[in-house]
């Protein structure tokens, strides 16, 4: 009993020094992706905490969710349209998570959750072109 518990450790112990070393070592756009991926996460988290009436856990996973959407807000260069327009769909997210936690509104979280997504989607293209076009047109 005791070496399968120390073994999880273990386990738990080498992914969480991959995902330091991840984060340490990705680039600016994949930490962007990171935060994307990390914010949906935790959606996830918090619609199966609804599912299941666990205030507690979706009031965790919303309040994780919304320090993403902030950190992504805090960290984005406003010098054009575009980022301004970025900043003002972040803000509306970061409303929606706030509005699905108070009122345990599951369509509201699910329209957040699709603005991330068309985000996520829209930055991960951003950066498989980038690397095409840094790289070439190695094979796929």
């Amino acid at each position: 009993m005791f070496m399968a518990l120390t073994n999880m450790n273990l386990g738990a112990n080498q992914q969480n020094v991959y995902k330091q070393n991840s984060a340490q070592t990705a680039s600016p756009g994949e930490l962007t992706l990171m935060l994307y991926n990390g914010c949906l996460k935790f959606i996830s988290q918090a619609k199966t905490a609804m599912d299941e009436n666990r205030i507690q856990d979706r009031n965790t996973a919303l309040k994780k969710a919304q320090a993403i959407v902030s950190e992504l807000m805090v960290t984005l260069k406003v010098e054009d349209e575009t980022s301004e327009n970025m900043m003002r769909l972040y803000d509306y997210i970061n409303n929606r998570l706030v509005r699905a936690n108070i009122k345990n509104d599951k369509d509201i979280l699910e329209e957040a959750e699709q603005m991330v997504i068309q985000f996520r989607n829209t930055w991960k293209q951003v950066i498989q072109a980038e690397r095409q076009r840094k790289y070439g047109g190695g094979a796929s």
